[in-house]
């Protein structure tokens, strides 16, 4: 791969991973971040540290208010889990509703007018907490869609949907961003942090997250600080 590429960019250490291995292979990177009502705000500071961590071309921070619609933890509208099984099957109450089909929506629109010839994305299909929207039928649809809705598909250059952490475990995807030098201090990925940041360590993302620095051998380096 060369050119640009369009990354949607949330503070997490899945994003920043998928984000770094684009940049590796040739890209460089406008990045998005959507602010969406989200209570685990404090993501979009970790997205700031994370894009000038990657050296981003540039970082637009956007506003969709996804709470008014409700219908997700993560927007406000009810508890977010704890403590529960991470093979439990269903969708958790986590899962906001076309989440990633508006996030596509909205790089693939940058992706058009930048010219950018991939949109970058971090989803993964074996540690993904039940989410519909991050199967890889789904991101071969989008990129259908794509290819159907945009001038660039009809004039033969679509942006392609870019996943390279869908077929990982998160005990992979962070050794393959160890092995790229990131730093994960950087990152956060707890739904219900504390008023001072300190991650809660029982919510689904916690526990991934933790599970995934376990079998990889590693230390999560933000446990030092105020950041999981």
């Amino acid at each position: 791969m060369s050119g640009t590429a369009v990354v949607l960019l949330s503070g997490g250490l899945d994003s920043y991973t998928a984000a770094a291995i684009a940049r590796r292979d040739g890209h460089a990177l406008y990045a998005l971040t959507v602010r969406y009502g989200q209570v685990h705000e404090r993501e979009v500071e970790a997205a700031r540290e994370v894009a000038r961590d990657l050296g981003v071309l540039r970082h637009v921070e956007l506003g969709v208010n996804l709470a008014a619609f409700g219908g997700s933890a993560l927007v406000g509208d009810g508890d977010i889990p704890k403590d529960r099984p991470l093979d439990e099957r269903g969708i958790p109450s986590t899962y906001v509703p076309a989440r990633n089909t508006i996030f596509l929506s909205l790089a693939l629109g940058w992706a058009e007018v930048s010219g950018a010839e991939a949109i970058v994305i971090g989803v993964n299909a074996l540690d993904f907490s039940g989410y519909p929207d991050c199967r890889p039928e789904y991101l071969e649809a989008f990129e259908r869609l794509a290819s159907l809705a945009t001038r660039a598909g009809v004039e033969g250059r679509p942006p392609r949907i870019f996943a390279p952490l869908v077929h990982l475990s998160k005990s992979e995807i962070i050794r393959q961003g160890t092995a790229l030098g990131l730093n994960y201090a950087l990152t956060h990925s707890c739904y219900d942090p504390a008023a001072s940041g300190r991650p809660c360590g029982r919510c689904d993302s916690c526990r991934l997250r933790a599970r995934g620095f376990r079998e990889a051998g590693l230390e999560d380096p933000a446990l030092g600080g105020t950041r999981q």
